[in-house]
């Protein structure tokens, strides 16, 4: 054992829990069941997949995501194909037999990040079922220790998902609640479009909410040389800024903090970041 192994081994209180690559990969099998989408020929399964760990368990286990990723991958193939196979399924059954069992993506895509919303011990895994997340077509959030998941995430739509790099410089953040709970985006371009999205209109901040928000309904933009923002309604049933609302199709100035009301239904918290 290298002497920082042995450092950040000692760190952790005398029983507390221990991760292991196999405690992981149970983990990600499991989303993958709980997060199935069934159609009528076919089933398909969340393939993308963010795991956060404490910081510590990610410290200590940093050294070896990419053979954790390896197996998983292997692991996940094989439950599929346990799935398709004429022998039965441990614990899932085929909802109507003939069902396919199927990924909408090449491969499985895992990333790991450390989050101390995360206790010691635990996994918590967001998944989608696509690397274009799409209202409705989701995947689930899981957590080991069945707690409530805790850790926000950046929801980027036409990219896989998870937070922003330390690199990205952040603009502002925006914080909202829709149907799949509280959620934080991180504005890292100067230019985003807010909305359900779907077919072939692909979201920056994709709303998972009921049809009065509109596909596309509004766009905030930053000018990069004095660093104002700006918001531009493009909706149906209206977009407020701060109980004011705005005139279809012309820009105005975002101020920071301000409300930003999407259709009467949600409220977007946004606030400029220095």
């Amino acid at each position: 054992m290298l002497p920082h192994e042995s450092q950040q081994l000692s760190s952790r209180k005398f029983g507390e829990p221990k991760l292991s690559g196999n405690v992981i990969i149970s983990e990600l099998i499991r989303n993958m069941e709980l997060g199935r989408f069934e159609m009528a020929y076919s089933v398909l399964l969340p393939c993308v997949f963010t795991v956060y760990l404490n910081p510590d368990d990610h410290a200590m286990l940093r050294g070896v995501f990419n053979f954790v990723s390896e197996d998983a991958r292997k692991a996940l193939r094989a439950r599929v194909a346990e799935f398709n196979s004429n022998n039965g399924m441990l614990g899932l059954k085929r909802a109507k037999a003939g069902k396919e069992y199927k990924i909408a993506c090449r491969d499985w895509s895992i990333e790991f990040f450390p989050h101390a919303e995360v206790p010691p011990g635990d996994v918590e895994i967001h998944s989608e079922l696509s690397e274009t997340a799409e209202p409705g077509y989701r995947g689930t959030k899981t957590t080991l220790m069945e707690r409530e998941p805790s850790v926000p995430v950046q929801r980027i739509t036409g990219e896989t998902p998870g937070p922003t790099r330390a690199a990205d410089a952040v603009y502002a953040e925006i914080r909202y609640q829709d149907d799949s709970g509280p959620q934080v985006y991180l504005m890292t371009q100067n230019q985003i479009r807010i909305g359900r999205g779907g077919g072939a209109q692909a979201m920056d901040v994709a709303l998972y909410t009921n049809d009065e928000v509109s596909r596309e309904h509004c766009t905030i933009r930053r000018d990069p040389a004095i660093g104002t923002f700006f918001i531009v309604d493009s909706s149906t049933n209206g977009t407020w800024l701060n109980g004011k609302r705005l005139r279809k199709g012309v820009e105005e100035r975002l101020p920071s903090p301000a409300e930003i009301g999407v259709g009467e239904v949600l409220t977007l918290t946004f606030e400029a970041r220095t």
